[in-house]
């Protein structure tokens, strides 16, 4: 019996893949306007739509909220008893209707046109009652997945499809990125991943761990052990990043010396520490930790200078939950 439900649903997955296929084959200069409608928009894109269409429009409405598009959605009933008003010039109208007679919706459309506002229509009724008063029409029609083809399914899947289509056409048209995205969600993990530079979470100052070149290893022990990172780096008379210092190399440097104390930072210092501009994500100085697995990366104000104005440790980046 599981064999044929796997069947089943891999089927309804078949169909609603063609679907969308189908609708992308069928779009036309139409999908254009539509794109550059919204984004000549003063105002705010107002979505309709009701029963699974008014879902849709709902999740089409937040995809664009997300991208920095203002958007609302209004319910075509409570729009004939009072909330019609939240519509004003500037604005644009977008309805989602699979089969654009939907009755709420089209006794909404002569105050629609009289506002002067572009109508924007999705739909599987390219000859509709709505579409006809739609400025740019898009045709969703397509065979359900259900047995029946009633219950809504490649419909709402293909309809969806479309407003993600025309969600991504419109950040490609205004040159979207993933840094204002970001800006749109500060409170979640993406947020913080493309919000937060290193120059933000970097140790600076007294907390830099810092040896010189002829300073003797107990002494460049006990920075290391006192600034707590881990590491220090070595430096010479001119303020030069000179070498790095890290627990590996302390430990290297006891098996390969009997009298390791008796030694200079740069006897035991690994040269050419990596380093990582002040202004790069601190998601990217993850990145850079893992690809070459050490645990702190100097930080430059540019990639060509050798004095580092702080030092981003591992441990920062999982306190500010990067990882």
């Amino acid at each position: 019996m599981s064999s044929e439900l796997l069947k089943a649903g891999k089927e309804v997955l078949r169909k609603e893949a063609e679907a969308i296929v189908e609708v992308m084959e069928r779009l036309s200069s139409d999908f254009d306007d539509f794109v550059r409608t919204i984004d000549a928009c003063s105002g705010r894109v107002v979505f309709t739509g009701i029963g699974k269409s008014g879902l849709v429009a709902k999740k089409i409405a937040s995809t664009f909220s997300s991208i920095g598009i203002p958007a609302a959605f209004l319910h075509p009933a409570d729009s004939l008893h009072g909330d019609l008003g939240v519509i004003q010039k500037g604005d644009v109208f977008f309805i989602v209707s699979y089969s654009g007679e939907t009755e709420e919706v089209v006794k909404m459309l002569p105050w629609i046109k009289r506002m002067g506002i572009p109508v924007l229509v999705i739909t599987g009724g390219a000859s509709s009652t709505i579409a006809s008063h739609g400025d740019y029409v898009l045709d969703v029609k397509v065979e359900e997945a259900c047995p029946y083809n009633m219950v809504p399914t490649s419909s709402t899947t293909t309809t969806l499809a479309v407003g993600d289509a025309i969600a991504v056409a419109l950040m490609k048209m205004r040159n979207f990125r993933a840094e204002d995205f970001a800006l749109l969600h500060p409170g979640g993990s993406l947020g913080r991943r493309l919000l937060l530079k290193v120059e933000d979470l970097m140790h600076t100052g007294d907390s830099l761990p810092r040896v010189y070149e002829d300073t003797m290893m107990k002494d460049a022990i006990l920075e290391v052990t006192s600034k707590r990172l881990g590491v220090s780096g070595v430096f010479n008379r001119d303020e030069e990043l000179q070498g790095i210092i890290t627990d590996g190399d302390l430990r290297r440097a006891l098996e390969r010396y009997e009298n390791m104390l008796e030694k200079r930072a740069r006897d035991v210092m690994t040269r050419n520490p990596k380093g990582i501009e002040k202004d790069a994500l601190a998601a990217y100085a993850l990145k850079k930790m893992e690809e070459f697995s050490i645990t702190s990366l100097f930080v430059f104000e540019r990639s060509t200078d050798r004095r580092p104005v702080g030092l981003i440790h591992i441990h920062d980046l999982l306190k500010a939950k990067i990882v």
